[in-house]
């Protein structure tokens, strides 16, 4: 009988009550950001267990200093509910605030007990190691991170709405039901916010075997990496690399988690995570959650530096590492393997993500060593050539400055070319 984790909604009778309570007193209400949506989805379904709502001030501070929360249990990552000045001046202590969801969907209430004005530099110190703001994780804490922190009893009314991929989309609680029925007992987890290709099949398929383990597919699909392909895309991808698998061995779910590209601190997060959905093992391969180069060019953290710290945390979290390294194309054996594995001299082959990038911009051809040719059809869909992409030019400029004459050249040379339709 699989072992349930806490979720955090209130019965249906309290849900009214609530709801009523907020009407009544014309509570104020917060439309939530992308990253706050995740955030309360996760909280709520028990995937931050043992979270139980937004961090308040103590449990902030001795998280973003020592990675713990004051009672000492183990957290990388403040999980906070930021909000403007300008909307945080209606509140105060005892003050209940509806929190909604983009479409105006009031998916939690949260009963004010404290707001906090951290330093939020002291914070990208601690938590990612550095204030430089090419860090995507930085640059979203400086720039995009209201300064007030409000946190309170929270209560979750409903589920966030999903429309996309539905059968994907289950909960801490629903994924042990399913691995009980299963008969899974061992489950290696594996976390990406990539497309899978031919490498990461191989790392994954040749991980569960060595572990006797049925394979979790478990990829973010909140928010990820600027410049990373969409999550649809990405998802069909998925969808199609499952038949690449033994019948039978794999299960693809989907997590909504706003990833924060923390390196040696979100790898924790990613392992609690996969332990309160029930897997057993967490695949952890080179540079773990990297958020890439530094202003100078130079790497944020040590291309080891996750992994280091996920043996060194995989006690106390309860779920077990598995490490692999980087997975090249030996063509003189026809296979991947890990690049320590090589012969001195050994030739091997690898396509960077940016390599990737270009050849689909340009049409150009990408080898079937790399990936499967329906992988590479669902990429190039969405990703078609420039050269068939659309575009607008906009003119504008005073009256007789020359627009229309500009715009009708424009549109006779393009026409020449007769490269595409043109408008």
């Amino acid at each position: 009988m699989a072992v349930l984790l806490p979720e955090h909604y209130v019965t249906p009778v309290e849900k009214d009550r609530i709801l009523r309570e907020i009407r009544q007193e014309q509570a104020p209400a917060w439309d939530l950001t992308r990253r706050q949506l995740c955030d309360l989805e996760l909280i709520l379904n028990g995937a931050f267990h043992p979270l139980s709502g937004f961090l308040g001030p103590d449990d902030y501070r001795s998280v973003v200093v020592k990675g713990r929360l004051r009672d000492g249990t183990l957290w990388p990552i403040p999980i906070v509910l930021d909000l403007p000045e300008s909307f945080a001046a209606k509140l105060a202590p005892g003050m209940l605030l509806e929190l909604r969801e983009s479409e105006g969907i009031p998916v939690a209430a949260l009963e004010v007990e404290t707001l906090d004005r951290p330093d939020r530099v002291e914070e990208a110190l601690h938590v990612f190691g550095t204030d430089d703001p090419t860090h995507p994780g930085v640059r979203y804490l400086l720039e995009s991170t209201h300064p007030v922190y409000v946190s309170g009893a929270l209560r979750g009314l409903a589920p966030p709405p999903h429309y996309d991929f539905r059968p994907l989309r289950m909960t801490p609680n629903e994924l042990r039901a399913r691995f009980d029925a299963l008969g899974w007992r061992r489950v290696i987890a594996f976390q990406t916010r990539n497309p899978l290709h031919r490498a990461h099949v191989e790392l994954t398929f040749r991980a569960a075997s060595e572990q006797e383990a049925n394979l979790f597919l478990h990829p973010s699909v909140g928010l990820t990496r600027p410049g990373d392909v969409d999550a649809y895309t990405r998802v069909r991808c998925y969808e199609k690399v499952l038949a690449h698998y033994p019948a039978a061995t794999t299960l693809l779910a989907l997590l909504p988690l706003a990833m924060r590209m923390g390196g040696p601190r979100e790898v924790l997060l990613h392992m609690i995570i996969r332990k309160n959905f029930g897997a057993s093992h967490f695949i952890v391969g080179r540079d773990h959650a990297g958020p890439g180069r530094d202003r100078n060019g130079e790497p944020f953290y040590p291309p080891l530096a996750a992994r280091e710290a996920a043996l060194q945390a995989q006690a106390e979290i309860g779920i077990e590492v598995v490490a692999f390294g980087e997975m090249v194309y030996a063509p003189r054996r026809g296979q991947y393997v890990e690049a320590g594995a090589l012969a001195p001299g050994e030739e091997s082959l690898t396509l960077s993500g940016t390599e990737l990038r270009r050849r689909l911009a340009l049409g150009l051809e990408i080898p079937e060593w790399f990936s499967y040719p329906e992988v590479i059809a669902e990429l190039r869909r969405s990703h078609p050539p420039l050269a068939r992409r659309g575009f607008a030019i906009f003119l504008t400029g005073l009256s007789g400055a020359g627009k229309s004459t500009i715009a009708h050249v424009l549109t006779e040379r393009l026409l020449e070319l007769g490269t595409r339709p043109v408008t």
